[in-house]
């Protein structure tokens, strides 16, 4: 036996090996995606360090790509709801504005034979045109609606009943877009937490030159010629400058930079008409500078073109270059300023993703030789951060992750759904009152599961499913982490109550109060005796064969989950809680015929699934092992002889000894209403008519570790 199970051991590893290998592949070849693009666009040759093809045009080949078309399985292959990741085709131009986002694969269970594929490739669809500089984000049924634009948000009609599948799916698009767009287009790098400042135009007034360098809107860097060789002491470029040991102390250059953006000091270093030609000219989301150097050395070279970017100057935020190009602007010297031997406007690429807020770090080269046949060059870099003041900006809070939105959006529901996993809670703890009264307890739980089926499963969407399990198992296996569990709060809430629940109640706490496919079929039973059908019982053999089905049904989804994916993906419609809740039974007919089938069971055989066939009731029960406390209250008369409380027990949860099975226990609370009750329970009606009006004390009560405790 040993040697067999080291054998599944070995197997079950292999597979989950070639799962994560396929999960992180892309489909497509050069070929595949040159017949998505039109001429005169050409596909070019994925360069070593990116998953990503470059597009180039024949109207402009020197012009280099125009845009990037990539695989986002490549870049994010971010776990969706069932496990696997999307894998999207996504073109980007080279502005960074997406072009188009084509689903290629996709596992997400309401998309499968659920709504179908046509609600998410709508969704996707309204990718093109928007540009990756901007926040976007879906809304829900439950939060804000509509394609909402303003000037640094984007917010996308969302999928009904398919909340979490696609942020899940927006996630993966701005990952994957934006990692092309950082490697390959010079947007902010990841270190940019929030979105960029915003150049307040309202604030202006007249600064002089040395007022603008006291308050930090002129960065200044003064570099000796010490200075400069302390630059190349590491290197082979060391004492190449006989000026550093006979005057160290003596100027080399000095390197002014302002942001000028701002009014105030784009006003103080351009002029007023200056500063207006500078603004007619700057496109959105586009940034200038002014650079000047005073001192025998300047910044321009003499190789230096206009309109080009200086060689020896470069721009860097959070680790990200940016490329300076000329203005063509010959700015006269600002009053004040010293002699200067250059200068000139210098300006990014429009939507570059630079934050002019934050510290920004401009750096000048200098050049070391040595040899005389063939000399080398050492060059190194002398740096200065510059941070504008921050009452020049207006600082946009930062987004809040998609994960939180969803959290936010659903507060209403998870407020509501909150306050009935109190009540429960309070039902459970102390049910005696509300036991005791078998109308009271019909009409509580009645309520509680209508609340339960229509508002936590048809209109909140918190129907919990094995597809959970599965996709768990699917997402660890590829090495993920769990985090696509964020984007359902509402599912995340239910599991987070039903794992406490465990400890104190066993598994009868999700499956009697808290499944709306279960609350659906108690109401299945109660409309079926209300037409007259007989409530029938299995054998107790066959209900035990089938109870056992219940693990084997479980196993082989978990296994195929880890070896055979694509089979999981049909076998978990064994459950028909996509069917009846998920989609309301707006499905194909094979799925809404087996949904109402075992409803019709259900009320023949009192929640037949749930009993028998559930995979997720099956590792329910494994949970509720963790059951402390043996909470449901018993006395020594029950079962030796009083039976009164097994033959009621819908759940034949209670062995003829009287003692209750918590593995098949629903809490229903019957038996603790029976038990509390003098005119239902037997025990206590013979007393009474023996003329004995106090209740006999309760045996102690073992816990499921072995301690003890007075009921």
């Amino acid at each position: 036996m040993t040697r067999y199970l080291r054998a599944l051991r070995a197997l079950a590893f292999a597979g989950l090996a070639l799962l994560t290998a396929a999960a992180g592949a892309g489909q497509l070849s050069r070929a595949d995606v040159a017949r998505r693009i039109l001429p005169p666009l050409q596909v070019g040759t994925q360069p070593a360090d990116l998953p990503a093809w470059p597009i180039t045009s024949d109207l402009t080949p020197e012009a280099g790509p125009v845009g990037w078309v990539f695989e986002s399985i490549d870049l994010a292959p971010i776990p969706g709801f069932e496990g696997t990741p999307y894998n999207l085709l996504i073109h980007i131009d080279s502005t960074g504005t997406l072009v188009s986002v084509e689903l290629l694969r996709q596992h997400e269970p309401v998309f499968l034979s659920g709504l179908g594929e046509a609600p998410l490739r709508d969704f996707l669809a309204q990718y093109a045109g928007l540009n990756l500089s901007r926040q976007i984000t879906v809304s829900t049924a439950y939060g804000e609606r509509g394609r909402r634009r303003d000037d640094s948000r984007v917010v996308l009609d969302g999928v009904t009943k398919a909340t979490a599948s696609v942020r899940i799916a927006n996630q993966t698009v701005l990952t994957a877009a934006l990692a092309v767009a950082r490697a390959r287009l010079g947007f902010a790098g990841a270190a940019q937490h929030r979105p960029p400042a915003e150049v307040r135009d309202d604030v202006f007034a007249p600064r002089s030159f040395e007022q603008l360098l006291a308050d930090g809107s002129i960065a200044h860097l003064r570099l000796s010629h010490a200075d400069v060789d302390a630059l190349f002491a590491d290197s082979d470029g060391a004492g190449r400058n006989p000026q550093a040991a006979t005057s160290p102390d003596a100027t080399v250059t000095e390197l002014y930079v302002a942001y000028l953006n701002p009014p105030t000091i784009g006003r103080a270093l351009l002029g007023d008409a200056g500063y207006a030609h500078l603004r007619s000219f700057l496109e959105p989301g586009q940034h200038a500078w002014w650079v000047a150097t005073a001192g025998p050395d300047s910044f321009i070279d003499a190789q230096f073109v206009r309109g080009t970017s200086p060689a020896r100057l470069g721009l860097r935020q959070h680790g990200t270059p940016f490329e300076l190009r000329d203005f063509d602007i010959a700015p006269p010297p600002p009053p004040g300023a010293p002699p200067l031997n250059a200068a000139l406007v210098l300006r990014t690429a429009p939507l570059s993703g630079l934050d002019p807020g934050a510290e920004q770090q401009f750096s000048l080269s200098f050049t070391h030789e040595h040899g005389q046949i063939l000399p080398q060059r050492v060059v190194r870099e002398a740096t200065l951060d510059i941070t504008p003041p921050a009452a020049y900006f207006r600082f946009p809070p930062a987004p809040l992750p998609d994960w939180l939105i969803a959290w936010r959006e659903r507060a209403v529901e998870l407020s509501v759904i909150a306050v009935a996993l109190v009540l429960l809670s309070i039902a459970l703890a102390r049910p005696r009152w509300l036991s005791v009264s078998a109308t009271r307890l019909r009409r509580f739980r009645l309520g509680f599961l209508l609340f339960t089926l229509v508002y936590l499963g048809w209109y909140a969407q918190g129907q919990l499913s094995i597809v959970q399990l599965t996709g768990a198992v699917k997402t660890l296996a590829a090495g993920q982490a769990l985090t696509s569990f964020l984007y359902d709060p509402v599912s995340l809430l239910v599991m987070a109550f039903t794992l406490a629940s465990f400890f104190v109640w066993g598994r009868g706490t999700f499956c009697g109060w808290l499944c709306p496919f279960g609350a659906l079929q108690e109401f299945a039973a109660l409309i079926g005796a209300r037409l007259g059908l007989r409530a029938r019982r299995l054998p107790p053999r066959v209900a035990r064969v089938l109870d056992r089905g219940r693990y084997a049904i479980l196993l082989a989804l978990l296994l195929c989950a880890a070896l055979a994916p694509a089979l999981a993906e049909r076998l978990v419609e064994v459950e028909p809680f996509k069917t009846a809740i998920t989609v309301g039974f707006d499905r194909a007919w094979p799925f809404v015929l087996y949904a109402l089938g075992l409803l019709v069971l259900g009320a023949l055989y009192y929640k037949f699934f749930c009993r028998y066939l559930c995979p997720l009731g099956a590792a329910m029960v494994i949970g509720g092992k963790l059951r402390v406390l043996a909470w449901l209250p018993r006395r020594a008369e029950c079962g030796q002889p009083c039976q009164t409380c097994r033959h009621r027990c819908a759940y034949d949860a209670i062995d003829r000894n009287g003692t209750i099975r918590y593995d098949d226990c629903f809490q229903c609370l019957d038996c603790v209403g029976i038990y509390h009750d003098a005119e239902r329970c037997a025990p206590l009606l013979l007393y009474r008519r023996k003329g004995r009006r106090v209740t006999p004390a309760a045996p102690r009560q073992r816990t499921a570790t072995g301690a003890t405790l007075p009921r």
